[in-house]
């Protein structure tokens, strides 16, 4: 039974981001907490809260809960109409966004959001082109994966290409990408966003991960994204932070941008919002955004924008995490995620780098330590060639743990409801697993 439903996945649908040949996804039957069971009873510890979105962990009886009482209220009303939840959650936004950050636009993915939120900024500001950076993502639609700065965008490119985006260094203290290091820089990346700006003509928009995700868990210095504001500000570029990943008790604050003071101009977000149980993704705007379309036309909008379904966890979600104290437990268990991934670095001189911030956490597995050299790179993956991170996935996977690799390093970024015993279970694992890049090293 479990192999026809494999089989009739892969032969009928889709899988994301990879050729379709040789896909044989695991049969998931049921989730709870911090794991998930396939279809033969096998129970996996999910490390990495599957796409870094179910922050609750799985299953989480409140959130579902609304989800079953909305549908049964109200399943579905257009957007042009209200209904309670639309009021009640954007009344319930208000309490964590960063202050200043009020009027909310409801679609149904991160990638959605930002689509929208590149129109917004170029209806508003009158300029068409948007700032982004190198080693981003931003999703996978025509505007979004044109200023996504990973390989995810070659594959669309020259015709698929959205004229209007440019691309600057991103912040890497562990890779600079400008060779320099990090206080003596000066934060150079930031002033190279600026020169940017002052040699393009028409930008409307900055967009930054406030803490770069997919793409290895880049957290900028204390004084990067403040500049990069008023870099912005000073401008009149409009700064958006795609908090799509990053938000919602990842980082140990509701938003990454809270680390740092900093209110953009635009936020999107999406995941754990929801604790991904239902699609939804969410930008929200300055008051000055909001007041220019009073009268001009905020011209978007789709079918399923503001849905009621899609809502309805948001509320329980907040609540959630307010009631299990998980900003504060995302700080404290994230000190003991970082503690035992850096003994692990010293065990293992596969591993390069070890940098996270609340329980969002990259293991950069490298061939040199000295030279930073990866084991693999953008191109091997996009070239479809064996990745040492997947061997080590694999063999995490093998002992019962799930991790999300990409390119050549680890993602460990579990629920933020994670026990200490569960986290020594994945590290042990993990543990084991790192075997199989440290047999692959250079010399």
């Amino acid at each position: 039974m479990s192999d026809d439903i494999v089989e009739l996945t892969t032969k009928h649908t889709y899988g994301t981001w990879r050729a379709q040949r040789g896909w044989k996804p695991i049969h998931v039957t049921r989730a709870e907490g911090c794991a998930f069971w396939d279809a033969s009873g096998k129970r996996y510890l999910d490390l990495s809260s599957q796409l870094i979105c179910s922050n609750l962990g799985h299953q989480n009886e409140a959130v579902i809960e609304a989800i079953c009482a909305q549908a049964r209220q109200l399943a579905y009303i257009s957007p042009a109409h209200t209904c309670e939840v639309r009021a009640r959650v954007a009344q319930k936004l208000l309490e964590v966004m960063p202050k200043g950050l009020d009027k909310f636009f409801f679609a149904t993915s991160g990638t959605e959001a930002n689509e929208a939120a590149f129109k917004m900024a170029r209806l508003y500001t009158g300029k068409h082109k948007i700032i982004a950076r190198y080693t981003s993502y931003h999703g996978s639609t025509a505007g979004s994966v044109a200023a996504t700065g990973d390989f995810r965008r070659w594959f669309i490119e020259p015709a698929g290409k959205i004229p209007g985006v440019v691309f600057g260094p991103e912040v890497n203290c562990y890779r600079c990408p400008l060779g320099r290091s990090h206080p003596e820089c000066g934060v150079a990346c930031a002033d190279y966003l600026a020169y940017m700006i002052d040699h393009e003509e028409n930008v409307a928009a900055v967009i930054v991960e406030p803490v770069v995700g997919t793409n290895g868990v880049l957290i900028p210095p204390a004084d990067y994204l403040p500049k990069i504001a008023e870099v912005a500000r000073k401008r009149g570029v409009l700064l958006i932070a795609d908090e799509v990943m990053s938000g919602w008790g990842r980082t140990g604050k509701w938003f990454a941008v809270d680390h740092w003071g900093v209110v953009p101009d635009i936020l999107t977000t999406a995941k754990g919002v929801t604790n991904a149980a239902a699609p939804l993704g969410v930008v929200a705007t300055s008051r000055a955004i909001a007041d220019y379309f009073d009268d001009n036309m905020f011209a978007h909008g789709h079918t399923y924008e503001a849905h009621p379904l899609t809502l309805a966890p948001v509320i329980a979600a907040i609540d959630e995490y307010r009631r299990l104290d998980l900003l504060d437990r995302a700080t404290k268990m994230g000190d003991v995620v970082g503690a035992k991934l850096r003994a692990l670095k010293e065990k293992h001189p596969s591993i390069g780098d070890v940098r996270g911030i609340g329980l969002f956490w990259a293991v950069e597995l490298v061939k040199d330590r000295a030279t930073k050299e990866p084991f693999n790179v953008p191109q091997d993956k996009a070239a479809r060639r064996p990745l040492v991170v997947d061997a080590v996935v694999a063999e995490a996977a093998k002992r019962g743990v799930s991790l999300m690799g990409w390119v050549s390093h680890l993602l460990v970024a579990p629920p933020l409801i994670i026990s200490e015993a569960e986290i020594d279970e994945g590290i042990a694992a993990l543990d084991a697993a790192l075997d199989v890049a440290d047999q692959r090293l250079s010399g």
